[in-house]
């Protein structure tokens, strides 16, 4: 008997964190079909209407900033200098070499096991700040959930962090990160439609579900949904137990470089303002890295308390759309309050990159699902990334001029 009411118990646990609390305001009407998965489409050329956003809390006066511009930049040419480290193709790596960062790892054998994508609650800022394992990440990817709240979806595959969390439920996009980085998804649970796509997956057979052993609850005093953990060493146990924990077959690199490319334009600063949120970017010349604010307020890892950085920061803003197919949350009287956003990460389109204090205006790529995002320059040649780590910041596409840059 006490072994099926621990089972009930687990059940319901689930049911309760598989989508995100709260009532948001009321998104605009869904289009009336989906548009169903593709491996490769391209680039969407529909428009939406410029949505006037309510007055929103600003940071402090700043210097003359730039308005991120609304339509395809001039895309400058950035070629990398000749001294340092330039890594272009896959056998550059070598074996000791994280193809992610470029980074040289301090134990290869890391590179051996399969990445986790691993969903990280962001809302709200007292139930999930600071978040445990965000610098560890190699990738991180912060994304429009519902009401204009964000989640990241972070790539873990070189460190192996103590504890990452709090976790929380999938998105559509979840259904095309582990494609792309050939990755495990973990995740808390999901709206009945985002779980039948995930079923349905090329990537099903390595869902790491809740209850699956590396999962923990935290039993700190806050809402049950935001006491889930991760132990990620035992989650790759897990993924061995599955047959899973195999070195990943990624099928495009980017390229890296120690020193920045010619023709960037001086930035010390950009601030990404998603309504709900407002997130500041501030380069540091010492250590050169990006140091990152959420809000006003120093964004820390939970794990040692030191602030996110990152060496990449990635501005990009593909298009969005809702699934009127997929509800993430209901109102009293069982409409939907919130339909689950689609970003359309496929096929090409305008990014800006911030490195070593400069900002360069270039294009992101992913023609085919297995395929991770890439970048170049106007003449189509590879950009480099700083060698370490990279954040996106994925940006609605209904929002107006939501990012501006500091000189």
């Amino acid at each position: 008997m006490k072994h099926w009411n621990i089972i009930v118990l687990t059940l319901l646990g689930l049911l309760l964190v598989a989508c995100g609390g709260g009532n948001p305001t009321p998104i605009p009407a869904p289009p009336p079909t989906n548009t169903p998965q593709q491996d490769a489409v391209p680039t969407a050329t529909a428009t939406e209407a410029v949505v006037e956003l309510p007055v929103v809390p600003t940071m402090p006066p700043l210097p003359t900033s730039t308005a991120l511009p609304t339509s395809t930049p001039d895309v400058a040419t950035a070629v990398p200098t000749a001294t340092g480290t330039i890594l272009i193709t896959a056998a550059d790596f070598g074996t000791d070499r994280n193809p992610l960062t470029g980074e040289i790892v301090d134990n290869p054998e890391n590179l051996q096991r399969r990445p986790l994508n691993v969903k990280i609650s962001n809302a709200p800022a007292s139930y999930t700040r600071p978040q445990a394992g965000l610098n560890d990440a190699d990738w991180v990817f912060e994304h429009t959930a519902e009401g204009n709240l964000t989640r990241f979806s972070a790539i873990f595959y070189s460190k192996t962090p103590e504890r990452i969390g709090p976790i929380r439920s999938a998105r559509l996009i979840d259904l095309e990160l582990p494609a792309m980085f050939d990755a495990a998804l973990v995740f808390s649970g999901s709206s009945d439609g985002v779980r039948r796509r995930l079923n349905e997956s090329d990537f099903s057979q390595r869902i790491l579900y809740g209850w699956e052993p590396g999962y923990y609850r935290t039993g700190e005093d806050k809402p049950y949904e935001h006491t889930l953990y991760t132990n990620p060493a035992q989650l790759w146990l897990t993924l061995g137990e599955k047959g899973q924990n195999v070195p990943p077959e990624f099928v495009t690199f980017n390229s890296f470089s120690e020193e920045a490319p010619v023709g960037g334009i001086p930035t010390s600063k950009v601030t990404a303002n998603y309504d709900w949120t407002i997130v500041d970017w501030v380069y540091d010349p010492i250590y050169e890295r990006y140091e990152r604010w959420s809000d006003g307020q120093i964004h820390a890892d939970g794990n040692t308390y030191e602030q996110v950085v990152a060496k990449n920061v990635v501005i990009m803003s593909p298009f969005h759309t809702f699934d009127g197919k997929i509800c993430e949350q209901l109102n009293l009287d069982n409409t939907c309050a919130s339909y689950s956003v689609e970003i359309q990460l496929w096929g090409s389109g305008p990014a800006t990159i911030l490195r070593d204090g400069n900002r360069y205006d270039v294009i992101w790529h992913r023609e085919g699902r297995n395929d991770t995002l890439t970048f170049t320059d106007s003449e189509g040649n590879p950009f480099p990334l700083k060698i370490g780590n990279t954040w996106v910041q994925l940006i609605p596409s209904w929002l107006k001029n939501p990012v501006t840059y500091t000189s």
